[in-house]
């Protein structure tokens, strides 16, 4: 059996649960990532299999076909041409992230940066959102806040690797939902979050493989709050911004206009929704007021 033979047999047993072009995209990751295969030299890529290759394949294919995320098996996942270490303990890094993160890079590269900014990420999870805009923007001051110890751990290990040891960041291990934590924190220029956002309801509507592997904690509030961390890190954004300061979510798509007008209510200016590259309401920013008063917001398309 060659890897072309391989990868079709990847295919044929993961389409049923992923649908062609994830099964596609999954057999990639295998190839390339566990069994070192690329494309190129063709010679490569047409070479028999061994045997002891062969037993991990069918070992691999049992654990993905019973839904066991391909990025958690080989403890790796990509991010905007960046390489993020990924566990059970956080969630992997998606498209519509990716696109949040060149949302903010526009940004970012539109603004006058005489002063370094500062920059804090909510629930890092493995830190894809901010490492990836000081890694493109190496000036950025660094913060995030993780809940969850292990994530905390993940996120500290990437920035390390990614970011190497003259590129400092702050990490702290707390919850936004407790204003004690809030005190460790400088005024910010920016801030950003990913925060829970799939009302427990709506569990039975998730993917099987997500709801076995990846975190409740990172991905489920309650239903009778389900804004509570879009509320709560709006009301951190208005002590800890500075005056002109700028907040970006990432958001449900069910309840992104929700998250604008909350916003807007809040005082924020130049409230924009933005759509994710498939159509959806995905991205809410907004800005806290320079002055004191309290005009509406503007909510933009």
């Amino acid at each position: 059996m060659t890897p072309s033979l391989v990868r079709s047999l990847l295919i044929q047993e993961l389409a049923p649960r992923y649908g062609l072009s994830e099964a596609a995209g999954i057999a990639r990751i295998v190839l390339e990532d566990v069994f070192q295969v690329h494309r190129k030299p063709e010679s490569v890529f047409a070479a028999e299999w061994s045997a002891a290759q062969s037993d991990d394949l069918q070992q691999i294919i049992r654990r993905l076909v019973a839904g066991e995320p391909v990025q958690y098996f080989v403890g790796s996942a990509d991010f905007f041409g960046l390489v993020f270490q990924v566990s059970p303990a956080v969630l992997i890094p998606r498209q519509e992230t990716e696109e949040l993160v060149a949302w903010m890079l526009e940004y970012l590269r539109s603004i006058d940066k005489e002063s370094p900014v500062s920059l804090l990420d909510i629930g890092l999870g493995s830190g894809c959102i901010g490492i990836t805009l000081k890694k493109k923007i190496p000036g950025i001051e660094l913060y995030g806040l993780e809940k969850s110890a292990e994530a905390l751990a993940v996120a500290t290990t990437n920035a390390q690797r990614i970011l190497g040891d003259n590129r400092p960041f702050q990490f702290f291990h707390g919850d936004i939902l407790e204003p004690s934590d809030w005190q460790a924190f400088p005024l910010l220029d920016i801030i950003v979050s990913n925060p829970p956002y799939i009302p427990t309801a709506e569990k039975e509507l998730m993917p099987e493989h997500v709801l076995s592997h990846e975190p409740e904690l990172a991905l489920f509030v309650s239903n009778e709050d389900p804004l509570v961390f879009y509320r709560t890190i709006a009301d951190f954004a208005l002590k800890k911004l500075r005056p002109g300061g700028v907040l970006f979510f990432e958001c449900n798509e069910f309840n992104a206009k929700e998250v604008a007008r909350l916003l807007s209510e809040k005082g924020f200016q130049d409230v924009a929704l933005k759509k994710d590259l498939s159509g959806a309401d995905r991205m809410v920013r907004g800005r806290r007021r320079v002055n004191g008063n309290a005009d509406d917001a503007d909510l933009a398309d």
